[in-house]
């Protein structure tokens, strides 16, 4: 189409007009639209290609891999076009901003969530967003709301974890955090509630399988942290891969459409991933054409189509031919110019600003907040004394294992040079991270000697270097191993068919064990892995998963008792890779408790963590014990720091129907606080527990509340043995 200059001496037209409203700016613009211009609206286009003609040729209402001043060249092609509709600019700011050269990489969404800490996720979000948007960028494409059900599964360390509840709260933090103030603060980016949904129910751990869910168990587990995103203001929810019942997400009409925008009142817009449209010709095959494909995708809900092309030619089609009304391409493209209006790009297409960008991801508050992040991630598994380190008694440490000076594997997944960008976009400079071997290496005392080894790799079976390992560890006072895993067994379509540690590392620990000197293990790692006999005899297990750019510095903190851990596990760490899925919530009903060669209980259970200190918990109440319709409870409980150090403590309650009419999980968390104690000090932690603590979805899979005992069950972790109880009636 060509593109016609405008004549400054007419009259603006309406939908340039900022007093009008939105509803009458949009009606307005769409009715000046032509159908290519209003199809060009729903289209995302990938701009890594260097030829930027597309957005002339085909006017796309998005873009998504466009950085820097090539933003700029994206914005003033889009300036020209007939109408000079301003584009939408998204960008994967995962944990930091990924691909960006110097950003702050954080803790990945796995360790992040060991706070247990939504305001923390919220200081997260705010200074990603900080940084991404002087580099252009409107729109991030997190957080990530799957439940982590299989740990097999490639994408494991994007979730949360495992507990529905606590997915929502934290990934409400985060949305609060990426946009700020509201859709007009220029410093905000929108959030994407990601994939919605049952994307992680997957088969065999095998990434976009198809997903065995019904509508009830989608209710009972799945959509409820997708609810609390769109009630905590999230105005982009993304579709996921898989099929369920037969219908890919992207086709899901009662799940894009009845359950999300008109029973949750969603009024933002919904976004396919990757080349879901495409997906339903090539490899879904449940479309002949792309006009078929365009049609099922728009009639199920979605108002974004995310680089698929052929989507373009195909919706066309499908309006010219009579199949498709163009009133059906007016909705979503409606609800898509309104969001651009409410942002206020029609009047600040909100163009990169590289110097501010340069300060921003520069500033040494978001360095601060970055250790602050890491420091909270930590979680101490294993301990018989060791630690905090008596420098006084250790002269000599040997660190060894091939994560102890990796800083990639430290970074993880979805940060320049992982799988998600091609090489030649280059890594995070290696000085932003402080390593493992780096904050050791910087903390210990002057005259301490430390010495490394990596020991073994974890790609490959080569232990030639094992010896010189165990040479370090037998001349050394202590030995720190950090192993975990790598990112060739990370990410989309990179499931592992073992939880194993890879490569030479379970060889490396047994020869480490030998040696007969303490041996701490730090786990880098994206998921839970399986640990061999000789991890489990260590002195000290402390799990990082992966602890970003100040990962190092705060794991070696706590090695010489600067900090003291308070990280709690979000997702249960196995024994054996056959216990899959071993998530604490269980439904009730199995015969026996055990498999008949092994136990059934997790090595570590989600919400355990351990302290410097000891917590006792004492005087479990609850403000009444009969709940009457709609009221909340209030639940009490004593917690005293019992040992000579200050430290953070994580609540957490858990609820269980005893009688229910449909089958239901044997308990679920549905409150936690953190609680700050110096050594000595009792404090009371008072929760409230909504109404809505105690829904079931019964068998019609309605959320109700059904009349009954119910257990409030509150300790510091998930295990049985862990939790004080009360009986609370409900009528």
């Amino acid at each position: 189409m060509p593109r016609i200059s405008p004549d400054s001496s007419l009259p603006a037209p309406a939908y340039r007009n900022p007093a009008l409203t939105v509803e009458e700016r949009v009606a307005d613009l769409l009715g000046r639209m032509t159908l290519e211009e209003k199809v060009g609206q729903l289209c995302l286009w990938d701009a890594r290609v260097e030829d930027l003609s597309f957005i002339n040729t085909r006017q796309p209402g998005s873009v998504l891999h466009v950085l820097g001043e090539k933003v700029n060249r994206a914005m003033n092609l889009a300036a020209q076009n007939r109408l000079g509709i301003p584009l939408l600019v998204g960008e994967d700011g995962i944990h930091g901003h990924s691909f960006w050269k110097g950003a702050t990489i954080f803790p990945t969404q796995l360790a992040l969530a060991a706070s247990w800490n939504p305001d923390l996720l919220e200081q997260v979000g705010r200074v990603t967003a900080e940084e991404m948007t002087p580099t252009g960028i409107h729109w991030t494409f997190s957080p990530v709301l799957c439940l982590s059900r299989d740990l097999r599964w490639g994408r494991t360390g994007e979730t949360f974890g495992e507990d529905p509840y606590l997915i929502g709260e934290l990934g409400a933090g985060f949305i609060r955090g990426y946009q700020g103030q509201g859709l007009d603060d220029p410093t905000a980016v929108l959030a994407t509630a990601k994939h919605y949904a049952g994307y992680s129910e997957t088969q065999g751990g095998r990434d976009s399988s198809e997903a065995d869910l019904s509508r009830r168990k989608l209710r009972s587990y799945f959509l409820p942290p997708f609810e609390r995103a769109a009630r905590a203001g999230a105005m982009i929810f993304m579709t996921g891969y898989q099929s369920i019942e037969g219908q890919p997400s992207t086709a899901n009409r009662w799940l894009l459409t009845e359950v999300l925008k008109d029973e949750w009142g969603f009024r933002g817009v919904v976004v396919t991933d990757w080349d879901n449209v495409g997906a339903l010709v090539k490899s879904q095959k449940v479309c002949a054409t792309y006009a078929d494909a365009a049609i099922v995708a728009l009639r199920a809900g979605n108002d974004i189509i995310m680089t698929t092309p052929e989507f373009y030619e195909g919706a066309i089609e499908a309006v010219r031919s009579g199949r498709l009304a163009e009133w059906e391409i007016d909705a979503p493209c409606a609800r898509l110019l309104a969001l651009k209006f409410r942002m206020g790009l029609f009047e600040n297409p909100r163009r990169p600003d590289l110097e501010r960008a340069a300060l921003e991801v520069a500033r040494p508050e978001h360095r601060a907040a970055n250790l602050d992040a890491a420091r909270q991630s930590l979680i101490l598994l294993q301990n018989n004394g060791l630690l905090p380190l008596d420098m006084a008694k250790v002269k000599s440490i040997a660190v060894v294992g091939p994560n102890a000076d990796d800083d990639q594997q430290q970074l993880g997944d979805w940060s320049l040079g992982s799988s998600q960008h091609p090489p030649q976009a280059g890594r995070q400079p290696r000085e932003k991270t402080t390593t493992v071997l780096d904050g050791i290496r910087a903390l210990a005392l002057a005259g301490a000697s430390i010495h490394y080894e990596r020991g073994c790799s974890i790609v490959d079976d080569d232990l030639s270097a094992i010896p010189a390992a165990v040479a370090a560890a037998q001349a050394a006072d202590l030995v720190v191993a950090v192993v975990g895993d790598h990112l060739k067994f990370v990410g989309e379509t990179q499931s592992t068919a073992t939880l194993e540690l890879q490569g030479g590392q379970i060889a490396l620990l047994d020869a480490l064990e030998k040696s007969g000197k303490p041996l701490l293990i730090i786990l880098v790692n994206s998921k839970p892995l399986v640990l061999p006999a000789s991890a489990k005899r260590a002195a000290a297990i402390l799990e990082a998963f992966n602890p970003g750019m100040e990962g190092g510095r705060a794991i070696a903190e706590a090695l010489f008792g600067q900090i003291n851990p308070s990280g709690k596990l979000t997702i249960s760490i196995p024994v054996h890779v056959g216990q899959q899925p071993i998530f604490y919530s269980q439904v009730r009903g199995q015969h026996g408790d055990r498999y008949a060669d092994m136990t059934q209980e997790p090595l570590f259970p989600f919400g355990h963590g351990l302290s410097f200190t000891q917590y006792r918990y004492s005087n479990l109440r609850l403000a009444t014990s009969i709940l009457a319709r709609g009221q909340a409870a209030v639940v009490s409980v004593d917690v005293k720091n019992a040992g000579q150090r200050a430290g953070d403590e994580i609540v957490q309650v858990y609820v269980s129907d005893l009688v229910t009419s449909a089958t239901w999980v044997n308990k679920a968390l549905k409150g936690f606080a953190r609680v700050q104690l110096a050594p000595g000090e009792k404090k009371t932690v008072r929760i409230e527990l909504p109404w809505q603590a105690f829904q079931i979805v019964d068998a019609e899979a309605r959320n109700v509340v059904e009349p009954g005992e119910f257990e409030i069950l509150v300790g510091p972790s998930s295990r049985d043995r862990d939790l004080l109880k009360a009986t609370l009636r409900v009528e």
